[in-house]
């Protein structure tokens, strides 16, 4: 596995996964970053996946620390929980909290990486004098809600603005992106700033997951250098 203090990270998601057959699936992403684990609860967004039970489940089993993503309500009574079974870091919704700073204050207490994600909808700008509180920033480039979805390139410029915002004050914050991330789509987020990437079918579709791995990391890596 390559250092999650490399310069690209690629996170693939399980919602693309066999479901049936999780423990071979992701045995088949050890050479990735981070795995990332979906959580949705019916009611933040139209999709029902997993809860606490799962997600420890996938923590005993997985070669790679997890990086879920908290698509439900109510984080700040939930997301804790998720920090306290050990995943390495844990995504919350600006939409679903009210003290997103405390919550992030809180999840790094407890030993995990905090994150922020916004849907397509929801503007940086509040955010961004409070980056230095948030050790990710995840842009959503689809709704969220379901896998599959097309790439929203009009996100990129919401992307390069954090990534400005993160440049000037001297951020180490990662800048994630999730949402129709593939071998077509990953050079352009990375020209606008991610370093942190979640790609479900164009990893768990493909007949070998390690070449897919690698050829989108180069791929990520070749922008970042132009």
């Amino acid at each position: 596995m390559t250092s999650p203090d490399a310069a690209v990270r690629i996170n693939p998601s399980i919602l693309a996964a066999d479901f049936a057959n999780m423990a071979a699936e992701l045995a088949r992403i050890a050479s990735a970053d981070f795995v990332h684990v979906d959580v949705m609860d019916n009611h933040f967004v139209p999709n029902l996946t997993f809860g606490p039970q799962m997600v420890e489940r996938i923590q005993q089993t997985s070669p790679v620390p997890l990086d879920v993503h908290l698509m439900i309500d109510d984080v700040d009574r939930w997301a804790p929980g998720y920090a306290e079974l050990g995943a390495a870091s844990v995504t919350f919704h600006a939409e679903a909290t009210t003290q997103p700073v405390a919550l992030a204050r809180r999840l790094r207490e407890i030993g995990a990486r905090a994150g922020v994600a916004l849907k397509p909808g929801t503007g940086i700008e509040p955010f961004l004098e409070h980056i230095d509180e948030f050790d990710q920033v995840l842009i959503m480039t689809v709704e969220p809600g379901f896998g599959g979805q097309s790439f929203m390139p009009d996100m990129m410029p919401k992307l390069a603005l954090v990534a400005e915002h993160a440049r000037r004050r001297g951020s180490d914050v990662w800048l994630q992106v999730d949402g129709g991330i593939s071998a077509s789509t990953i050079a352009q987020a990375a020209e606008a700033g991610a370093d942190t990437f979640v790609a479900g079918s164009a990893v768990f579709g493909s007949t070998d997951p390690t070449e897919a791995i690698a050829s989108l990391r180069e791929r990520a890596l070749l922008a970042h250098r132009h």
